[in-house]
């Protein structure tokens, strides 16, 4: 049996390998583009897929393709949705700026199975890429509409559930440890006391947060730019073909896709991705503060702050026996790195649009999809291998309260600022307590005292009211 078979496009004849759904534009691309060996996301090339199965119906019930073809490439679009052919999608994410090679890829595939399934040839073009599977589109507003298709689903059945299984997690942990006072942090120096419900309840707002900047930025998404075709015009495309593609989308995804409010802006523009991926980088921001404040609370265990135990799960180190490391929230900061850079590489693109069309497409897609895909993994994982097992270290929270200096500022409103650094000075002095230096000075009463030196109290605001600074 041949190992190739000869393919023609506009350019010519070309060898594909006789396996090959592809035909000969994506060959020509794959010789082309030996770049990085990053291929679209499985989300993008299902995004594509499910279009060209919409597209068909809605060219056969225009009678733009006859009926016996919409049909199948309809079931082979299906294929390509489900994941059925991703091994004939080698192209490279690097390569032309508006992803042409990527949708005629997409059109190569769906028609030589279609062909097949219509009893031809793969390469007969019985059913043919550009005439059939690509009537009524182009790729340049076909692409733009599979990112805001694959990014609007990603967000919403990956990353919306992670971040609201997050919050879910820290907002449980912050009731659990409400009781747990601790000393407070400003600047890494000892603070005022503040409980532990309190820090993890500041962590889950901003996991929900993060929910309200997604939902702020899921309607631009939602406008898609098919029916623009080449230029935003339209040319080749029946006015009623787009609305109705979109519609279908919509009802089968069960997202509001709506046809864009200006087709010249969303494809020349990619500024609802930007927009997105910025929403993303501050999510990325704040997992990355949640996930640092969590591994130093538990570093040590004995040397470090030690105020949490988080869970063990391996050895952390080749030389050093019993040592165990705090992986997930490592894993989690350098996945914010991560989206932090896509961002920028996507905001860089995002300022690649020249008059009708950007032209960095096909990295704005692998990024923004990256950047949901492993914040969504990060996420989980951070809510069900960390924060669920985490557990205060009560006794070292309640030493690091007693032998901080920062208790000394609940007495300024009675004994005045200054008496009462020249209290912390002491203490800084001869290592001794603020509780042990006031009862030997008697500065206060002893109930008195007691109750200015309540750690408790401390954390319920307004209570010892007085006095001023920062920090």
């Amino acid at each position: 049996m041949a190992e190739t078979r000869i393919e023609k496009d506009s350019l010519g004849e070309v060898e594909v390998p006789a396996s090959a759904y592809y035909g000969a534009q994506t060959e020509r691309a794959r010789r082309n583009f030996p770049v990085s060996g990053l291929r679209f996301p499985r989300r993008f090339i299902a995004a594509l897929g499910a279009i060209k199965r919409e597209a068909a119906a809605v060219n056969a019930e225009l009678g733009l393709v006859p009926g016996e073809l919409a049909v199948a490439i309809g079931k082979a679009a299906d294929e390509v949705a489900s994941g059925a052919h991703d091994d004939h999608f080698p192209l490279d994410i690097f390569q032309t700026g508006s992803a042409t090679s990527t949708n005629m890829n997409a059109n190569e595939v769906i028609a030589n199975r279609a062909a097949e399934l219509l009893g031809a040839g793969r390469g007969s073009k019985r059913v043919h890429p550009n005439d059939h599977v690509n009537a009524s589109q182009s790729s340049n507003d076909v692409i733009p509409t599979a990112l805001h298709v694959a990014a609007y689903t990603a967000v919403r059945e990956d990353l919306e559930p992670a971040l609201a299984r997050l919050a879910e997690a820290l907002e449980g942990k912050a009731k659990e440890l409400d009781e747990v006072v601790k000393i407070g942090r400003t600047h890494l120096q000892d603070a005022v006391p503040v409980r532990l419900g309190q820090e993890f309840g500041g962590y889950a707002q901003q996991a929900r947060n993060g929910l309200a900047r997604l939902a702020a930025a899921l309607p631009r998404l939602a406008e898609v730019p098919l029916g623009g075709t080449a230029v935003g015009t339209g040319l080749n495309a029946p006015p009623e073909f787009a609305p109705r593609v979109i519609a279908r989308l919509a009802e089968r995804t069960g997202c509001p896709f709506v046809p864009a409010a200006n087709r010249f802006e969303a494809m020349g523009a990619k500024d609802a991705a930007v927009e997105a991926s910025g929403a993303l980088k501050t999510i990325a921001a704040s997992l990355s503060k949640i996930a640092n404040d969590i591994r130093w609370l538990a570093s040590g265990p004995r040397c470090g702050i030690g105020e949490i135990s988080i869970p063990s799960l391996q050895p952390g180190s080749s030389i050093m026996p019993g040592k165990v490391n705090p992986v997930i929230p490592e894993a989690v900061l350098m996945v914010a790195a991560q989206v932090v850079g896509n961002d920028a590489a996507i905001t860089i693109a995002g300022m690649g649009g020249n008059f009708e069309l950007n032209v960095m497409m096909p990295l704005i897609a692998y990024n923004l999809l990256q950047s949901i895909a492993i914040l969504s993994s990060s996420a989980r994982l951070l809510a069900d291998r960390c924060v669920a097992g985490i557990e205060a270290n009560r006794e070292r929270c309640a030493e690091l309260v007693e032998r901080s200096l920062a208790m000394v500022t609940s007495l300024v409103p009675k004994i005045g600022y200054d008496a009462a650094a020249e209290i912390a000075k002491e203490s800084v002095r001869s290592g001794r307590t603020v509780r042990e230096i006031c009862r030997e000075q008697q500065v206060l009463p002893e109930a008195e005292l007691a109750e200015a030196l309540d750690p408790w109290s401390m954390t319920e605001g307004g209570i010892h009211a007085g006095g001023g600074g920062g920090g």
